[in-house]
């Protein structure tokens, strides 16, 4: 099944459960959006074998505490200029050996704290000298460097810089990085 109906048997089913489920937990919307996922997959004609990865946040803008859950995406967060990371659970959305139920984490920002949901589409982009992989901690260097710059300045330094890394090399993957200033 091509990658880009599974993105959206997952968009579907995220919707169902917010709005026809009223689930608002993170965790639990994961849990349920990996079993209506799996329904799909159970009436298609093929043997699905994939899955999607995510990270989910519900963000509290009176107490600045956000619930995160991810499936294989980490959640990155800035905090008196100090990078921390969230880790996700190392299973995906859709069919896995021995899944478990996904973690819901609180955290509690304070005015100025930054978080970052991202795909591995940035990390995993080939290029440089070396036409290796730009791998997470360098982006994580990057992130942290220019926390302190203004959104707008800091999505232009991440498409410069992936630009700049993968010079003629075709893109690989889909490409995302949502930052978020508290």
């Amino acid at each position: 099944m091509p990658g880009a109906l599974v993105s959206v048997i997952c968009s579907n089913a995220l919707n169902r459960t917010v709005k026809e489920f009223h689930i608002k937990e993170p965790g639990k919307i994961l849990d349920k959006v990996r079993e209506l996922v799996l329904e799909t997959f159970e009436k298609s004609e093929s043997n699905v074998q994939d899955g999607m990865d995510i990270s989910l946040c519900s963000i509290n803008t009176n107490t600045r505490e956000i619930q995160w859950s991810g499936a294989y995406n980490s959640l990155l967060y800035i905090q008196h200029g100090e990078l921390h990371e969230v880790l996700a659970d190392k299973q995906p959305i859709g069919k896995t050996d021995l899944a478990q139920p996904f973690n819901t984490h609180a955290v509690k920002l304070q005015k100025g704290d930054t978080i970052y949901l991202f795909t591995d589409g940035y990390a995993d982009q080939f290029g440089g000298p070396k036409r290796k992989k730009f791998k997470y901690k360098q982006m994580e260097e990057l992130l942290l460097a220019n926390a302190k710059k203004r959104m707008e300045e800091q999505k232009n330094i991440l498409e410069s810089t992936l630009d700049e890394w993968k010079g003629n090399l075709e893109q690989v993957d889909d490409i995302l990085v949502i930052g978020i200033e508290v």
